[in-house]
């Protein structure tokens, strides 16, 4: 019998496109990420693949249409239309965005199937902030959000956990999934920080929980430990998506948070160990933020090598 692999995807469009020059979220994110999983021998060990952009009726599970149509427009003008202070539509922001959001679709599609054990995508821009009707925080189209629905529209799943480890509350994310009855939602975040949110939710299918300037790997651990994994333990979800957001390790200049890549390996395993006891180990994650590029890279790295069971 043919072990399965942990598939790899992402796009050309990732790694070309430009949004604000002054942004921390650009291209070079992506670049990182590739030297990186070639210099330390992993990319061939990863089935890489590139999947079409995701249809307009997909994406439309998680977002309004007049939204995405308004966001298609700004985007062919190419005018730097600004979404929110920090999120500016570019040309070419739709076409980028919606090919990100076709990574995560093929990703989730090939986990459930059985075609791939699990899956990362190394897409931009993110997508935690992005709200049903907005963009926000450098995300335009939610990509777990669209993942999970899609899930749950077109392949029949009933339980979806959606586990957001970045440093910045997945405030968008939040906004879609709240109340749904087939996803239940799982974060930490630093708090206050950008977008000052996640604190008072009482949506029963989310559960939040704020750390502070300088927590570390072991306040981290406490989470998983006594919350995440007993949580997810008894919820039983026949899928994991993961928000996988590397901007709380100790370089990062955007939060203060003081995670190492150990930190982000441990997290990583303790979901796989979850995936494999209650679904077939099936997982998929998605790349959010991370800015510093030597610490993105190493993050990413290990925790590629613990989905893919090298580490």
């Amino acid at each position: 019998m043919t072990e399965l692999q942990t598939g790899y995807f992402t796009h050309s469009l990732a790694g070309t496109y430009e949004g604000l020059a002054i942004s921390p979220e650009k291209p070079e994110r992506i670049e990182a990420i590739e030297n990186q999983l070639i210099a330390g021998g992993l990319e061939s060990r990863l089935l890489r693949e590139e999947a079409p952009s995701a249809d307009i009726d997909t994406v439309a599970l998680a977002h309004d249409r007049d939204y995405l149509e308004k966001l298609r427009e700004e985007s062919i003008e190419g005018a730097a239309t600004a979404q929110s202070p920090d999120t500016l539509v570019t040309k070419g922001t739709y076409d980028c965005a919606m090919k990100s959001a076709g990574q995560v679709v093929a990703a989730v599609k090939a986990v459930v199937s059985g075609r791939l054990q699990n899956a990362f995508c190394a897409v931009r821009p993110p997508g935690h902030h992005a709200h049903r009707a907005g963009a926000n925080g450098f995300c335009f189209i939610n990509n777990v959000a669209v993942g999970a629905l899609y899930a749950v529209a077109q392949l029949g799943l009933k339980r979806i956990a959606i586990v957001d480890f970045d440093a910045h509350h997945g405030d968008g994310t939040e906004d879609i999934v709240s109340g749904h009855p087939a996803i239940r939602f799982f974060s930490f975040f630093q708090y206050p920080l950008f977008p000052h949110t996640g604190i008072d939710s009482r949506a029963a299918n989310v559960v939040n929980r704020a750390l502070v300037a300088g927590d570390d790997g072991e306040k981290i651990r406490q989470i998983v430990d006594t919350l995440w994994v007993p949580e997810l333990l008894n919820y039983r979800p026949e899928l994991i998506l993961v928000s996988a957001g590397f901007d709380g390790h100790s370089e990062e200049p955007v939060a203060q948070l003081k995670l190492m890549e150990f930190d982000y390996a441990y997290i990583t395993r303790r979901l796989v160990e979850v995936a494999d006891q209650v679904c077939q180990g099936r997982l998929v994650s998605v790349l959010e933020g991370g800015y510093h590029l030597r610490s993105l890279a190493r993050s990413v790295m290990v925790h590629l090598q613990t989905l893919a069971r090298l580490s």
